[in-house]
């Protein structure tokens, strides 16, 4: 006859025990464990369940054995020396419907006990169907050499990640393979080495808890290793792990210490690997193992990079935390062309925007703006049509300059000088690109500027500048 293994929940429910000898006594501990109610059923008992009824964990009923007994009963165990009276007591238990176990007695038995290993909340079960208790010992013990004390922690911290991915809500299947690999053994190799020594008690997952590590949001540049600053750089060299966005430059990966493990979690091209909110579980479930983790995003994290997001994220769950500026990419941009992005002659305000549409579909108000405005626009997308568009609508002249800058400060960077006009017919750049707007994008600023540094010109002539 083939055995259903369930793992039942017994917490308040009532379990009557029948006998007060130590065969008895050895089955009420995993009970109570359980947070069952027990209640036994016995004229005498023997000094450890006498201290657990002092205690108050548990009821006696100083009597022998009645069918009564089992009034409001949810599993009972006949754990007597009397063979007749286990017997009589499977009985009535099963008239009543009453899954009960009869001590080494399997003919009078609904369900067994299993040797089991205990891990925290880790249970492994071991039955022979009744046929050789000995068997299932030796192996328990085999097992319980195998599966060590660390194994309770790393529960504890996988079941941090599958709660803070359900309370957000992601994409269901997605979830599900995160936590696949996260329950790997990769993933339980890099959480040992980061947790050893530490017992549970030590790790307990939770605000403020010992051996946690800390998340650092940094700023990756626009993608030339040199701007990166020195810390960004001593940070990237001892992570333990770092989450990179797909716009984070190879040299800047270069950069990461060879032991590290690497995860791109970017969107490129509309293809997202993860959710933000995945994200956010990512960096909050590694911090419990790792003690450097890094959030490597491009540019500046605190610029468009849903940075915000993530750093609540690693407040609620008491999570160290730091952020480690970068240069932004319009920064970076505005250096390859060399543009000022203020010029007291023609800008004297920036507006740092995105034409990136939300998930509500609304875009950016760019209304009311003047013509000493420079705007740096981050990822305009495929149609510079669309965007120009929104430009004219705002308020800005169609002869206004602008500059397309495609991967600003790396080997293949790009410069396409036009205005607003002639942006709608501009071919698509390749990205990452970023679009500067305003009178300081005029390249005749740049050419006169030159000259006049060259000598060739004792004043600068802004005349032709266009001015909205």
């Amino acid at each position: 006859m083939s055995l259903f293994p369930i793992f039942a929940k017994l917490q308040g429910r009532l379990v009557v025990v029948i006998g007060g000898g130590k065969i008895a006594e050895g089955k009420i501990a995993c009970l109570l464990a359980a947070d069952a109610r027990v209640r036994v059923i016995a004229p005498e008992i023997g000094n450890g369940i006498a201290a657990r009824v002092r205690q108050g964990t548990l009821e006696w009923y100083p009597k022998y054995f009645a069918p009564d007994d089992l009034n409001g009963a949810h599993l009972v165990i006949a754990a007597t020396s009397a063979p007749g009276v286990n017997e009589a007591v499977f009985r009535e238990a099963e008239a009543r419907g009453i899954w009960c176990n009869a001590v080494d007695d399997p003919e009078h038995c609904h369900f067994y006990y299993g040797a089991v290993v205990q891990r925290g909340d880790l249970q492994i079960a071991i039955s022979t169907n009744g046929k050789s208790p000995a068997l299932a010992q030796r192996l328990r013990q085999e097992l319980e050499a195998h599966f060590g004390p660390e194994f309770a922690l790393w529960l504890e911290w996988l079941g941090v990640a599958r709660e803070l991915l359900r309370a957000e809500n992601g994409n269901p299947e997605a979830n599900k393979k995160l936590l696949h690999h996260l329950a790997s053994q990769p993933m339980f190799a890099r959480f040992l080495q980061e947790t050893q020594g530490q017992t549970p008690d030590q790790g307990v997952v939770g605000s403020g808890s010992r051996g946690m590590g800390k998340v650092y949001l940094v700023g990756a540049g626009p993608g030339d290793p040199e701007l990166l600053t020195r810390k960004a750089e001593r940070i990237l060299a001892s992570a333990s792990i770092v989450l990179h966005d797909s716009l984070v430059s190879r040299e800047v990966l270069r950069m990461i210490a060879p032991a590290a493990e690497v995860i791109d979690v970017g969107k490129r091209a509309g293809r997202k690997l993860l959710s933000q909110e995945e994200i956010n579980a990512l960096l909050v479930c590694y911090a419990q193992s790792h003690a450097v983790v890094v959030r490597l995003k491009g540019g500046d994290p605190l610029l468009f990079g849903r940075a915000a997001e993530e750093l609540e994220a690693l407040r609620f769950a008491g999570v160290e935390h730091e952020v480690v500026p970068g240069i932004t990419a319009g920064l970076g941009a505005a250096a390859a062309a060399g543009i000022s992005l203020t010029d007291r002659r023609l800008a004297s305000q920036v507006l740092f925007t995105t034409f990136s549409r939300r998930a509500e579909g609304r875009v950016p108000e760019w209304s009311g703006v003047t013509s000493d405005t420079t705007f740096v626009v981050y990822m305009p997308g495929p149609d510079y049509g669309e965007v120009a568009q929104r430009l004219l609508d705002g308020g800005l002249a169609a002869d206004t300059p602008c500059v397309i800058v495609s991967a600003a400060t790396r080997t293949q960077q790009e410069l396409r000088w036009t205005d607003v006009a002639r942006l709608q017919v501009e071919a698509t750049l390749p990205a990452p690109a970023l679009l500067i707007v305003g009178r300081v994008a005029a390249r005749t600023v740049q050419e006169i500027g030159a000259a006049f540094w060259r000598g060739e010109s004792k004043t600068l002539d802004l005349s032709s500048v266009a001015v909205s």
